[in-house]
């Protein structure tokens, strides 16, 4: 009777409701899973995979119209040449060649860029000599340089590191140091209220907060020295017996192999689409994404 009463509303008081729980098998599909179809398109490696595949197929279709191998030679025998030139070690010795020019010039101008951010951001002089010599020297282009660095250093590696290095510093550089403008002044302050050391400062707080923009410099940086290397090496080569990839391509077309012609820019595009799907974007998703810094 005293249960009933307490559970008797009052005038104008709504009804307590009292309901059992229901254990959690009674409680049916909570969610249902995506059809197979809309779970692989939601996969980006198969996305971009599709477009490479359309891309071959639209290549080998046009090919085929012109019929004229000197012009176009078909994706089919593109891939022949690949493989041949993969089969007999001369792809890969001039990729080898390639490849060993460019990290030198490219961690060269990693060094280089590094060491004019760090004056920049530490004295008000080293700004101003940033700035007036990103303002001469970052619309000229590394290729033009080509020929000064011939007279400097002759025939030779060294020649191709100093173009490369040139092409990568402008652009890592003003990219970090737009990056180290960009950080906040609430993360400024809390690295100083740490009382952390003028080191510890730029590698636990300006760096970290920086690390998008340099990320972006630094594949900047990579594609520059990537197609001036090419081109350079399409130009004067690095000498008769090691020439790299661009050199690869240029005797082709001496010879008329148009067909290894395109084998050797098929190569330039699968290096630039592993670097940067497999390196950068490893870096990417380790560093920006798993800070926070991006979705």
């Amino acid at each position: 009777m005293l249960d009933e009463a307490m559970r008797k509303p009052g005038p104008g008081v709504r009804a307590n409701i009292y309901k059992t729980p229901t254990a959690v098998e009674n409680l049916g599909v909570v969610e249902n899973p995506l059809p197979f179809m809309a779970r692989l398109w939601d996969q980006g490696w198969l996305r971009k995979l599709l477009v490479l595949v359309v891309l071959a197929c639209l290549w080998e279709a046009y090919a085929r119209y012109l019929d004229n191998d000197l012009l176009l030679p078909t994706f089919i025998d593109t891939c022949r040449a690949l493989i041949d030139g993969v089969a007999t070690g001369q792809l890969p010795r001039r990729v080898a060649t390639s490849l060993d020019v460019l990290m030198t010039g490219y961690a060269a101008g990693i060094a280089l860029a590094a060491l004019l951010t760090l004056l920049a951001i530490t004295t008000r002089l080293g700004t101003d000599f940033l700035e007036v010599m990103t303002a001469m020297f970052n619309p000229l282009p590394a290729i033009a340089l080509l020929p000064l660095a011939l007279i400097w250093f002759g025939l030779g590696k060294m020649t191709l590191v100093f173009v490369l290095v040139h092409s990568v510093l402008w652009a890592v550089t003003l990219n970090t140091y737009s990056g180290f403008q960009a950080v906040s002044s609430t993360l400024k302050m809390v690295g100083r209220n740490y009382g952390l050391s003028h080191v510890a400062f730029i590698a636990q707080i300006l760096i970290p907060a920086a690390f998008p923009s340099i990320l972006s410099g630094l594949k900047i940086g990579w594609a520059f020295a990537w197609r001036t290397l090419i081109a350079a090496e399409l130009v004067f080569g690095v000498s008769a017996s090691s020439g790299g990839l661009g050199w690869f391509i240029y005797e082709s077309k001496n010879q008329l192999n148009i067909a290894a012609v395109f084998a050797g820019l098929l190569t330039i595009i699968i290096i630039g689409l592993v670097v940067e799907n497999l390196i950068f974007r490893v870096i990417e998703r380790r560093t920006i994404q798993r800070w926070g810094m991006q979705v």
